[in-house]
């Protein structure tokens, strides 16, 4: 068998080749990222209503709306970039809800000095859970009776007038505000996510929610069935004691939520 004598090699050559090796080593890291990419700046923002519908003409399309809703909770970080916003509640605690009023100028006269009336509602995100909405809620006030998915706190709430939870439709209630004063209402949502996913072998994914509030202006005959604006955001509830979720809770910046008009 021959040996062949190697030659020590220069400190050029080994630079060198540490840089190749380190320079390899770093290929393909973050290249799963891509559309996946987490937005952290989304970590210290509050989630945006986003709208669900438009009456407003085409040409109008850019017009900027008459409400906006700011839901007081820090979005969950991991969130990939361009997704919408996701925020963790948790079960029976109070969540302000601002209600800001929008409007330019001269615009929506009509409801100038008077009440507008906002129903909020906590509804499934899932379509396949929309499909079968009204059994799922039924087997939920089955196992709990006497509880509501979604109530006020009206001791912790400013300016809204004639609060009422319907005691039929557990998951909605509703209020009347105005506009051109300060008012935030104060929500509790009490189911939680995992309710209303299929039993396996524990450790079950939650299912996301959506708060939606619609608002409507009065009608000659004084009802409020005019619709004005509609909008929600995406949320999961869990148990106060459930798993850690390490939020930024207690950084908050406000921005806008934008209800649908």
């Amino acid at each position: 068998m021959a040996w062949a004598l190697k030659l020590p090699l220069t400190d050029e050559v080994i630079e060198s080749g540490l840089v190749q090796d380190f320079d390899a080593s770093l290929s393909g890291i973050g290249q799963e990222l891509g559309a996946g990419a987490y937005s952290m700046s989304d970590v210290l923002a509050l989630p945006i209503f986003k709208q669900e519908e438009s009456n407003l003409p085409a040409d109008n399309e850019n017009k900027i709306l008459p409400f906006q809703y700011v839901l007081c909770a820090a979005t969950s970080p991991a969130i990939k970039l361009h997704d919408e916003t996701l925020t963790y509640l948790n079960q029976g605690q109070s969540y302000e809800i601002r209600m800001l009023d929008n409007r330019k100028i001269g615009e929506l006269p009509e409801i100038t000095g008077k009440m507008v009336k906002s129903i909020i509602r906590v509804v499934f995100h899932d379509r396949r859970l929309q499909y079968t909405e009204h059994q799922q809620l039924e087997g939920w006030r089955w196992n709990r009776p006497g509880d509501r998915i979604l109530a006020l706190d009206i001791p912790m709430s400013v300016g809204i007038i004639d609060p009422r939870a319907n005691p039929t439709q557990l998951n909605t209630v509703e209020f009347l505000w105005d506009p051109s004063k300060r008012t935030s209402v104060f929500i509790q949502v009490h189911c939680i996510s995992t309710e209303f996913t299929m039993r396996k072998h524990g450790g079950e994914k939650g299912v996301p929610f959506r708060i939606q509030i619609d608002t409507f202006k009065e009608n000659e005959s004084g009802e409020y069935t005019e619709h004005l604006h509609s909008a929600s955001c995406q949320v999961k509830v869990f148990k106060v004691r459930g798993a850690t979720r390490s939020q930024p809770s207690s950084v908050l910046i406000v921005l806008p939520m934008t209800f649908i008009l």
